[in-house]
């Protein structure tokens, strides 16, 4: 190896590589870029300065689209997650889309907050979304829509990274469409369907529920529930945030599941007697997973209990909460456009292909970003703040707690303003995968490439530690660009 870097053979492979991406780039159309006066059209951008002015009551409405086709076994559907070319065979359980509507009553607009049962949707199909809602016309004073996926590994593919081989589409067009229909659906009637009542949050920990597959061992254990109760008895509405993986099922099912969380809500309507539940994940990133992933990974029989047993468990906690406080009829929100800098070679060849279609421009003759962005909005007065992130966040760059320069990969520190030293409410936590999916947010002093095939191959570091994230991540820049326009967001609030 040593005579091949004498001979600066890595180089020259990662030069023909770069050579061969600029010339595509170069001669790819423009059609296929966007800029940000076109692709921020559907973005509603919530509040310019935040207020703590407290309405009458909250008025909060739910509503739900099951999404699953009903020809699973006649046309071509991939599942997502883990290996191309995986057809689904059969549905164990379906897809949803959930949406909650939430309004402070005072006059300053409602939001939204939907979440869809699969791995990742990208934001230029978000704004497909969005542009039905909007131009339907049926929410008045709409201030934010803002659409998340809970991150299935066992759901339809929504990205198009899993179809038939790594350079296919996986998308099914019919089921997309579909898709996006069903949600704009689930969020009109979410307003319909509005109560006016008390929302309440509450916290609870899961211990032994979850584990981290890579160093530093850092994740959020924290469930935290907000309850609405609607003032004419009828069901209450749980959202639910917990920071994990939906891949219970393993990497060789062949049936189609929202994973756990069809199994939390199935526990939390029982034992309500039939509660409306979204549920909405966190910083997942690091990997942040089910405790036993490994035991279904090495026997795959044992995804179709363990994923039942999962979502029991961490419904139950769920209902464990005994801390509630109610919220002040307050909610501000606020979004912010973003690019950053595509990095990934791999990602961008499959998005030039036509594979991937989240927003892209450029922004050098050969350098193309991705437009995506973030969000921040605060429930109460001050009670709740919630960072919306386009990803997979990567635990330590929301608590601070990096590898050190003698632990990291490069052997430097970070420097990062983490979430927490932006926090300014008494509970705060991250909404993953929200308005975006742009892979693993790694911190650049632990961000390390394949020496010859950067993005292709898996390298392993000098503590023998493999950096698998790095392949599915837009680049080393990726988590600098998304928190410090997370923290100009934050403080362009206070204006």
């Amino acid at each position: 190896m040593e005579i091949l870097r004498f001979l600066r053979l890595p180089d020259l492979v990662r030069g023909l590589i770069s050579g061969l991406l600029s010339l595509i780039i170069i001669l790819t159309p423009n059609s296929m870029f966007t800029t940000e006066t076109a692709e921020a059209e559907y973005m509603l951008t919530g509040d310019s300065v935040f207020s703590d002015t407290a309405g009458e009551a909250w008025t909060v409405g739910f509503a739900r689209e099951v999404l699953t086709p009903d020809d699973i076994t006649d046309d071509k559907y991939y599942i997502a997650g883990y290996n191309t070319n995986n057809p689904a065979l059969d549905v164990l359980d379906d897809m949803n889309a959930k949406a909650v509507y939430l309004d402070d009553n005072t006059g300053r607009g409602g939001v939204v907050i939907c979440a869809i049962d699969s791995v990742g949707i990208s934001r230029a199909d978000i704004n497909d979304i969005r542009k039905k809602v909007i131009e339907s016309g049926e929410i008045p004073n709409l201030k934010s829509i803002n659409i998340c996926a809970t991150h299935s590994h066992s759901a339809i593919d929504t990205q198009g990274l899993w179809g038939s081989a790594f350079y296919s589409d996986g998308k099914n067009e019919n089921f997309m469409n579909s898709l996006k229909e069903k949600t704009a659906d689930a969020i009109i009637a979410s307003y319909k369907a509005r109560k006016n009542g008390k929302l309440y949050f509450g916290t609870a920990e899961a211990e032994g529920l979850q584990t981290d597959t890579r160093t530093p061992i850092d994740y959020d254990a924290t469930i935290t529930r907000i309850r609405f109760e609607p003032a004419d008895g009828s069901d209450d509405t749980y959202m639910v945030n917990f920071a994990c993986h939906a891949e219970c099922l393993g990497a060789r099912t062949t049936v189609v599941s929202a994973d756990f969380p069809t199994y939390m809500e199935k526990e939390i309507v029982e034992q309500t007697g039939g509660a409306n539940v979204v549920f909405i994940n966190g910083a997942i990133g690091g990997l942040i997973t089910c405790e036993k992933l490994d035991d279904v990974l090495r026997n795959f029989e044992l995804g179709l209990e363990y994923v039942k047993e999962f979502g029991k468990d961490v419904g139950e906690v769920v209902m464990s909460v005994s801390n509630e406080t109610e919220l002040d009829p307050v909610i501000n929100i606020k979004s912010k456009t973003v690019s950053v800098v595509c990095d990934n070679t791999a990602l961008l060849l499959v998005r030039l292909f036509g594979v991937l279609n989240n927003d892209i421009q450029k922004t050098g003759t050969t350098e193309i970003s991705i437009i995506t962005e973030v969000s921040y909005m605060e429930l109460g007065s001050r009670q709740i703040g919630v960072y919306m992130i386009p990803g997979e966040l990567y635990p330590e760059l929301e608590s601070g707690n990096f590898l050190s320069a003698g632990e990291a990969a490069n052997g430097v520190e970070a420097d990062y303003k983490s979430l927490s030293e932006m926090a300014r409410c008494e509970h705060n936590f991250v909404l993953g995968l929200c308005n975006d999916e742009l892979g693993y947010i790694i911190p650049e002093n632990d961000f390390m490439l394949h020496e010859w095939l950067p993005y292709f191959n898996i390298p392993v570091d000098s503590f023998g530690r493999k950096h698998y994230e790095e392949t599915n991540s837009v680049g080393p820049k990726t988590a600098e660009t998304l928190l410090e326009a997370m923290d100009e967001l934050i403080i362009s609030t206070k204006k």
